[in-house]
């Protein structure tokens, strides 16, 4: 038995390294305990430019069988060239036997069959000699599609091909065309062949081969014509992907096949559970390096779509897919869609171990990079955090569905009527900070809402990630599929699909204003934008100090690195001098906080100048300003503040009043800390991120900011024939369901 390649587990009678897929092209994931392999060689291999054989490619490859042989592989040759060979000398026979009259006439195309039967002669005893001289003994078995038809035909082929096999004899097979009666390409149910490519698939699962190599004139399958240098070699072919891209040229230039013949050969055998790889029978070794698990020619495999990464796939690939998932998602019922979650809140607490694991080698990772605190405090994941993840799923699952609620109901005119119910926008692509926690909350408010998802999560974050996104797709049933959330592992793929306002419904960035600006200008897909959380706390003259301390202390203590942390302090002039301000800087202080002030707050209060009072800290420092009045702190925050959450702490009902009223941001407070303006505290279970943008949704973006409309009509056979027979009344009607059926 040859020694095994890699280390593998088992998988559907053969194995592959599934651990090492992360890091290794596919084509390099192979095969463990392989020892029978089916070899077809095409007549392109097999013979030259000009129909003669290619004796220096033909020995090459007998060498390697050789060298396979002795090492203990099984190795059963299906040969390709009989025609073509026989043609070449029947057309010199001919040639040589006529006169200067005959060949003035017009030239007789070649009987196909007589040539078959010539060239199968020719092309055996060329192997029998190679063969011979390399110390081993071939066998020649032609078959026809017919002799597949019969069961005790196919019982002695298998019993005949193991004994010849025992005694390190090579079969080598081959249609035989001289007497086949079969005159078109068709197929049955039995899986009857037309050319040697289909017959090498046929025989690769007939005498159960654990893997079939098609050798051809080209290094694999390509994206384009071969010779065009912008095609590229597809290295594992993914059904999905490539049989609706792929265009094929022109058949083989001697052969019945060409590549749409092994593609097609290629499939069938892959997804009936044997590994195929088309590869260039040119290289004298490629057999070999196939085995060594060299990343060579392309790959089919039944579970291709999961050995290649997602970048493989391509951007366009993972938005469709994940439409279609997420359409897949829609159909279930309430109570499916639910158990979706519920499955994935245990999944995080089962695996709570490989996730620390994972989490920690990041941390260790941005700490050894010399990343921020407050960066490395956003990417830590801590077991309280985790249960808390999960926790929060629960929530989200026991939820009112929110899917196909009716939100008003009319009737347009008599038994006409119109619904207007809730449905998820399709497909969401959301770009995120280095927070491995956002995935976990996004993906399941992307569940709960109906629609597929593609992630780009911080690069600090990247194994984080991954294992967060391996857990919560594999708790996904396939009935929806685990590709309803893709992973984007580079951020080279973000061009790409920003270009697809075909496939992408909704782009969420969540980062700096950079982050946003620059994806805004990028696409004509619709930008929820969350932009930096510049946060502000007006501290009015009638404010009680000791409210102002617990809320100033939360908002800017609780949780620094945090959006919706405070970052400016705004304080009314009449409290300057008051022992109250003062209190209260020292508290901050205390707790370790720097404090920078405005053109204002430095002089006044005798604190280094903040160098912009358009800043985000994330951390343990905040900038300190003084306004003349309520009216004072608005435009202020209107200046400076990035439209997140502001907050007024007074016990002036009418200031209070001025300020929630006229403050342009999309959450304002009174007498509560900013730290409140999160998804999961206003009850939403989670949140894909805080928009700050004008659109549709705005502030914490829960479920229902997930969601668009759909109108639905209920008519008796209406036509609308120019309004000329319709009556309408337009008369809102209570509704009674609020689940469409």
């Amino acid at each position: 038995m040859p020694t095994p390649l890699v280390s593998t587990m088992s998988c559907n009678g053969y194995a592959l390294d599934m651990d090492n897929t992360d890091n290794m092209d596919s084509s390099r994931v192979f095969v463990k305990d392989v020892k029978r392999i089916v070899v077809k060689v095409g007549t392109a291999v097999v013979t030259r430019g000009d129909g003669r054989l290619a004796l220096g490619r033909l020995g090459a490859l007998c060498e390697q069988i050789k060298e396979l042989n002795s090492q203990g592989y099984e190795i059963v040759l299906v040969s390709s060239g009989a025609v073509g060979l026989g043609r070449q000398r029947l057309k010199y026979r001919r040639l040589i036997n006529s006169s200067f009259a005959d060949l003035q006439k017009p030239q007789v195309e070649l009987d196909g069959k007589a040539c078959a039967a010539v060239g199968q002669n020719s092309i055996m005893a060329l192997y029998d000699t190679l063969f011979s001289e390399l110390d081993m003994t071939s066998a020649q078995l032609l078959v026809t599609d017919n002799d597949f038809r019969d069961k005790d035909f196919r019982r002695q082929l298998n019993e005949t091909v193991k004994s010849l096999l025992s005694l390190r004899v090579v079969p080598v097979f081959n249609e035989n065309d001289a007497v086949s009666t079969r005159k078109a390409p068709y197929e049955d149910s039995s899986g009857i062949f037309w050319d040697n490519d289909s017959l090498a698939a046929l025989l690769a699962l007939e005498l159960k081969a654990d893997l079939l190599v098609l050798l051809s004139d080209v290094e694999g399958l390509y994206s384009g014509p071969p010779a065009d240098p912008e095609s590229e070699l597809i290295q594992t072919y993914v059904r999905e992907k490539h049989q609706c891209e792929i265009t094929f040229g022109d058949k083989s230039r001697v052969g019945r096949g060409g590549m749409t013949a092994k593609v097609k050969a290629a499939v069938n055998a892959a997804y009936a559970g044997i590994p195929v790889v088309i590869t260039s029978g040119f290289s004298a070794e490629n057999i070999i390096k196939v085995l060594q698990g060299e990343a060579i020619g392309t790959l089919f495999h039944q579970d291709a779509h999961l050995l290649v990464g997602d970048n493989e796939v391509g951007a366009r690939e993972m938005a469709v897919a994940a439409r279609d998932c997420s359409r897949r998602l829609q159909a279930l019922s309430s109570e499916e869609r639910k158990k979706i979650l519920l499955d994935i809140a245990d999944a995080l607490e089962a695996n709570e171990s490989k996730i620390m694991a994972e989490n920690d080698a990041d941390v260790a990772a941005a700490q050894e990079a010399g990343y921020d605190k407050s960066l490395i405090s956003r990417l830590a994941l801590k077991p309280e955090k985790i249960l808390s993840l999960a926790n929060n799923i629960r929530v989200l699952a026991n939820m009112e569905d929110p899917i196909g609620h009716v939100l008003k109901r009319t009737e347009l005119a008599d038994g006409l009527i119109l619904e207007k119910t809730s449905c998820p926008l399709g497909v969401l692509l959301i770009v995120f900070e280095s927070r491995p926690d956002a995935l976990v909350q996004i993906a399941s408010l992307a569940i709960r809402s109906g629609n597929g998802l593609l992630l780009k999560g911080g690069k600090e974050a990247k194994k984080s990630n991954e294992i967060l996104h391996k857990i919560i797709t594999e708790a996904i049933p396939e009935k929806v599929g685990g590709r309803l959330i893709g992973l984007v592992t580079s951020r080279d793929e973000i061009p790409d699909l920003l270009k697809l306002d075909d496939a992408i419904d909704l782009v969420i960035p969540r980062g700096s204003n950079r982050l946003v600006t620059q994806i805004k200008g990028s696409t004509k897909i619709p930008v929820l934008g969350h932009a930096d959380g510049i946060c502000h706390v007006y501290v009015d003259k009638s404010a009680n100090m000791e409210m102002v301390k617990q809320i100033v202390l939360d908002a800017k203590i609780d949780y620094p690195a945090a959006c919706n942390a405070m970052e400016t302090l705004l304080v009314h002039k009449d409290l300057v001098p008051t022992d109250g301000l003062n209190d209260l800087i020292v508290k901050l202080r205390i707790e370790g906080v720097t404090l920078f002030g405005g053109p204002k707050a430095s002089t006044l209060l005798g604190v280094p100048e903040a160098n912009s009072l358009h800043y985000e800290y994330n951390s343990l420092a905040c900038t300190i300003e003084v306004v003349d009045d309520v009216y004072a702190a608005i435009d202020h925050i209107h200046e400076h503040g990035s439209g997140h959450t502001e907050c007024i702490i007074a016990e002036d009902k009418e200031a209070a009043k001025v300020f929630l009223r006229r403050v342009d941001s999309a959450a304002v407070f009174h007498n509560a800390s900013t730290r409140f303006c999160d998804g999961a505290r206003f009850g939403l279970g989670a949140e894909v991120g805080i928009s700050t943008s004008r659109i549709h949704a705005r502030g914490p973006v829960g479920v229902e900011g997930l969601l668009t409309t759909r109108w639905i009509l209920k008519g008796s056979g209406q036509v609308v024939d120019g309004d000329k027979g319709v009556d309408y009344i337009h008369k809102d009607i209570a509704i009674e369901s609020e689940i469409y059926t």
